[in-house]
């Protein structure tokens, strides 16, 4: 009886549902369980083009077409859905919910990336066996290449950090198994498999690459550490970093990195990613056209700009921070014809999920809300929605996630602000390649969109 009831305790606590989800007892691989899945997904979009192939779901207005296509529904994305009042759902988990049911690394409280992946790949809450399983499949693939150690070595460090990994992650592709199986010949339900065996061999090796180039540019004294076996994929990233003993950046580089791995499809280096993956690019040159994407101004540089902004108001009001002061300082931005970095969002229209995250981070460290910017990010954050609103010129008022994430990389030590891109690179490769393996699983077509020239358009308008 006392070995049926241990069993029995055993089976309830391994069978926790939370919000649907229910977390079972499994050492089934990460490929294993995408076997399982794919046919389910494979029916419900034959389901789709056979009943729903003419059916409509939107218009597309002028202001679309001119304005970037902001809004337009015209893209299939598993991983994730960006709702514009309640934000981001992956798998229809909020990011509370997935706080709550993904598995932590060892001995840390937020969730990992591996556990993020998994879900992301899956659709289902990994154990924390799978997760830690991931984890070590993921370091064994780690370390780089001879040839790619010497290729970044030997770039200047006056070059871009973002330009160094974009390069880095296309020199990899000299190893894609995907290409080589493709000049072999293969039949088309085999991509996915060396499609997703690729990925995860570029999201394993992407903490080496972007530690050496931090170390290459900013701390050549260093000595890089090895791929330890035993951490997961951000315990390795902060290690090799240089920050291994620093327990509390590692632990909010796992919550930055899982929060900013997937925000649906229409974002540029998401989008890039599976335009350039939609002509049967490996996911080495998929990923790298990405992240050039991503180093642009208007996306992934947006944190360091917050950040230089912060310090710049820290600066000019000083010791003597008060409502009123910042709330000058946020006219002085507007009136000189400058944006608020940080607040808005192409799509929410509410506070976002992910700054909110960051903040409830920084409210259990003692340590950060002892910190002058992290504070004066917090007063911001009570005033600047009022005063955009009066300003009028903005559809969301409230903070986004690059409010906060700069500035808690720079209390923690990490201050080189160009490098923040590449941490943003390194996470966006979740969701990204997650797509990249289904849309070779679902037999995705090549992206072809129409274009119009002005004088077309207004040909269309009047006929």
């Amino acid at each position: 009886m006392i070995g049926r009831s241990s069993f029995f305790a055993k089976s309830v606590a391994r069978n926790i549902s939370t919000n649907g989800f229910r977390r079972l007892a499994s050492t089934k691989s990460l490929k294993e369980t995408l076997q399982e899945v794919i046919p389910a997904k494979q029916e419900q979009l034959k389901k789709l083009k056979a009943e729903h192939s003419q059916a409509v779901v939107g218009e597309v207005k002028v202001e679309n077409i001119l304005g970037g296509m902001r809004g337009l529904k015209a893209m299939l994305w598993e991983a994730s859905v960006l709702d514009p009042n309640e934000g981001i759902r992956f798998h229809g988990l909020t990011i509370p919910d997935c706080q709550k049911v993904l598995p932590p690394a060892p001995g840390g409280k937020e969730m990992t990336a591996e556990s993020m992946l998994w879900l992301l790949l899956t659709g289902k809450v990994p154990t924390p066996e799978q997760s830690r399983q991931l984890s070590t499949e993921l370091a064994v693939k780690g370390e780089l290449p001879h040839f790619v150690t010497q290729l970044i070595d030997s770039l200047p460090k006056t070059l871009h950090p973002m330009t160094q990994l974009g390069m880095g992650v296309a020199a990899l592709n000299h190893d894609s198994e995907f290409q080589a199986a493709y000049e072999r010949g293969i039949k088309k339900p085999e991509y996915w498999t060396y499609t997703l065996e690729d990925c995860l061999n570029l999201i394993a090796k992407l903490p080496a690459l972007a530690a050496r180039i931090y170390r290459n540019v900013y701390h050549p004294e260093r000595s890089l550490e090895s791929v330890d076996k035993n951490l997961d994929l951000v315990g390795n990233y902060s290690n090799m970093l240089g920050f291994g003993q620093n327990e509390h950046l590692t632990e909010y580089l796992r919550l930055y990195i899982a929060l900013h791995g997937d925000h649906e499809g229409g974002n540029a280096s998401a989008h890039t990613a599976h335009l350039v993956g939609s002509t049967l690019s490996d996911p080495y040159i998929s990923y790298s056209a990405a992240l050039f994407a991503l180093a642009g101004p208007l996306h992934g540089l947006a944190n360091q700009e917050v950040l230089r902004w912060q310090m710049a108001m820290q600066k000019e009001i000083g010791d003597n921070i008060t409502h009123e002061n910042i709330k000058d300082y946020l006219w002085k931005t507007l009136k000189s014809g400058q944006v608020i970095p940080g607040y808005g969002h192409g799509v929410l229209r509410n506070p976002d999920p992910r700054f909110i995250a960051l903040q409830e981070f920084c409210k259990t460290r003692p340590e950060l809300q002892a910190s002058p910017i992290i504070q004066l990010v917090q007063q911001t954050a009570e005033i600047a929605p009022d005063v955009l609103k009066e300003h009028g010129k903005t559809k969301n008022p409230y903070p986004n996630v690059d409010a906060t994430s700069g500035c808690v990389l720079y209390h923690y030590g990490l201050t080189e602000f160009k490098y923040y891109t590449v941490i943003f690179g390194v996470s966006r490769a979740l969701g990204a390649l997650t797509q990249l393996v289904w849309a070779r699983a679902l037999g995705l077509p090549l992206e072809r969109p129409k274009s119009y020239s002005m004088d077309a358009l207004q040909k269309l308008i009047k006929n």
